[in-house]
């Protein structure tokens, strides 16, 4: 099992334990850029949506199927958003890397590859996994771009898949990682990381 105050680091990010303490920070970033949460299955910077988010990252986690993180810039010390490793199946050896969002000043920074690559080092190098596997919005052309800057292959789409927050329904678009992939990608791609 995924112990429940797993903490994650790079030379750049923290990922410590989600905690209900974030809620001011995290209401406070998600009303940066409301526009943001359009591809978001929830609208952040909605107070309420905010608090539900919040009690469904505590219950996933408390079933242990996911671990819902804060994320630290160390350069700032800052909070710079949340992400998290979910819909974890130990039996497959699999997870998902995914709730994941930074600020509008975060962007653009590498934090987020820091991020993503702490994860993913955790869940090939500690869990022993052989997959790690990515959604988002068909239509997020920026979160696309970033999931194949973090070497996630293109794998397929599922159409009319979830229900958003403004009853848009979002065709979602799977990309993965594999084990055996992993090495190289740590060799090239993520050789800055530490």
């Amino acid at each position: 099992m995924i112990p429940t105050d797993l903490t994650l680091e790079t030379n750049r990010a923290i990922l410590r334990p989600l905690n209900v303490n974030d809620y001011a920070t995290f209401l406070q970033l998600a009303q940066q850029d409301k526009d943001m949460w359009y591809y978001f299955s929830s609208n952040l910077a909605n107070e309420k949506q905010l608090q539900k988010w919040f009690e469904i990252a505590f219950t996933d986690k408390a079933a242990n199927t996911r671990r819902p993180f804060t994320i630290i810039d160390k350069e700032t010390g800052q909070t710079g958003g949340s992400s998290s490793l979910g819909n974890i199946s130990m039996h497959d050896l699999r997870a998902e890397i995914g709730w994941s969002w930074l600020g509008k000043s975060f962007r653009s920074t590498g934090l987020n590859r820091h991020a993503k690559f702490a994860m993913m080092r955790y869940a090939f190098e500690e869990l022993n996994f052989e997959r790690v596997e990515f959604k988002t919005d068909e239509q997020n052309a920026r979160a696309r771009k970033g999931l194949q800057n973090v070497g996630g292959i293109e794998e397929g789409i599922l159409r009319s898949h979830m229900t958003m927050w403004n009853n848009r329904r979002r065709t979602s678009i799977y990309y993965s990682v594999l084990k055996n992939e992993w090495p190289e990608l740590r060799k090239t791609i993520f050789s800055d990381i530490e």
